[in-house]
């Protein structure tokens, strides 16, 4: 099996950095177990045949009913081995269906108003409108799914509301910021020291091509075509693309693999592009603080994550005249609204399109 490297203080990020927030439905890259406020849930009315029933049953340790807690496994099994969601989105699920469905004696007494109690506490705890609109996707699909598998005799989540998120984009940096940080980089690496190589090619690449911090570090060394410029990249879903990079960019790889991989790689290393200290492949939390690490050197850059480099590339790809679906294809979002959450245009670009296209400019 293959090791991955995780040493190294993992930097801090906020819910944007670890997943993109509306690249799908639900609660998707974006949910994190120990962001979210537990509070514990009133229970729903017992006067349902089913909650009589159930009312003798132990309940687990996470406060959940034995036939709940057997069901939420389930499911997220379904999601895992069915629907080919990422452990990061399986762990999303479970946590919010933990929260939401603590305290029912049964799952047969799930209904419309147990979920709008557990939601409401949730809000009522602080959480904000995107992680209620997320635990509400969580009801919604696992309550679809109990119908489907006739768990449930109806679905308590049909009429279920909910809140519109807002879009709240991360500060990005502009193209000359950018350019410092990548400059600086590289002066740092200029001694061929394998550590620094390897932080020059993590910046290079998530700013040249717009790819998850986790899809960089799943990079393997055949994913990579030197000659064509071109990175085969697994994303969400399983969904594999195509995405290519400069010429800063090869030559900050070429490096990398002439000097920096064959320093740090051992017998055991996996085939991975990207590897640690002790050699195995390169831990995404690592990635993140190099990415922290060099931005906060450079002065007046904002201090932003991967997930920032991603938003950065998008924005400014579009600044610079490229079409709103090539850069859907690139940052590989289902659909093209996702695309328009993860860029930033400014007026001046508007303007000059304007100028440019309308017939009565």
């Amino acid at each position: 099996m293959a090791r991955t490297e995780s040493s190294g203080p993992a930097a801090p990020s906020g819910p944007a950095a670890s997943s993109d927030p509306a690249a799908e439905p639900g609660p998707g890259a974006a949910a994190r177990p120990d962001d979210r406020t537990r509070t514990e849930a009133d229970g729903p009315p017992a006067d349902r045949a089913g909650a009589r029933a159930a009312g003798d049953r132990t309940a687990t340790g996470d406060g959940l009913a034995p036939d709940v807690a057997a069901a939420i496994e389930e499911f997220t099994g379904h999601l895992r081995l069915e629907r080919n969601r990422s452990p990061h989105t399986v762990r999303g699920y479970r946590s919010d269906l933990t929260d939401l469905l603590r305290g029912l004696p049964g799952l047969g007494a799930l209904d419309l108003d147990h979920l709008r109690r557990r939601l409401g506490a949730t809000h009522a705890a602080g959480a904000g409108r995107a992680t209620v609109a997320r635990c509400t996707a969580a009801a919604r699909t696992f309550c679809a799914w109990a119908v489907r598998t006739g768990r449930l005799d109806h679905d308590p989540a049909a009429r279920l509301g909910s809140p519109r998120a807002g879009t709240v984009l991360p500060e990005v940096p502009a193209a000359a910021e950018t350019a410092a940080v990548l400059d600086a980089v590289t002066s740092g690496a200029a001694e061929d020291a394998p550590e620094a190589l390897r932080d020059l090619l993590v910046l290079e690449l998530l700013y040249a091509t717009g790819i998850r911090v986790a899809e960089l570090c799943g990079l393997d060394v055949g994913a990579v075509d030197e000659s064509a410029r071109t990175l085969r990249v697994r994303g969400k879903g399983d969904r594999e693309r195509t995405v290519v990079f400069g010429v800063p960019a090869a030559r900050a790889l070429r490096r990398w693999l002439d000097h920096g991989r064959p320093a740090l790689a051992t017998p055991s290393s996996p085939p991975a592009l990207l590897l640690g200290v002790r050699g195995g492949r390169l831990d995404p939390r690592v990635a993140r603080t190099v990415v922290h690490r060099a931005i906060r050197a450079v002065p007046g850059v904002p201090d932003v994550g991967p997930h920032g480099l991603r938003h950065a590339a998008a924005t400014h790809l579009l600044e610079g005249g490229a079409d709103l679906r090539y850069v859907q294809e690139l940052l590989g979002h289902a659909t093209l609204s996702t695309t328009q959450l993860y860029t930033h245009v400014t007026v001046d670009r508007l303007k000059v399109v304007h100028d440019q296209a309308h017939p009565r400019a």
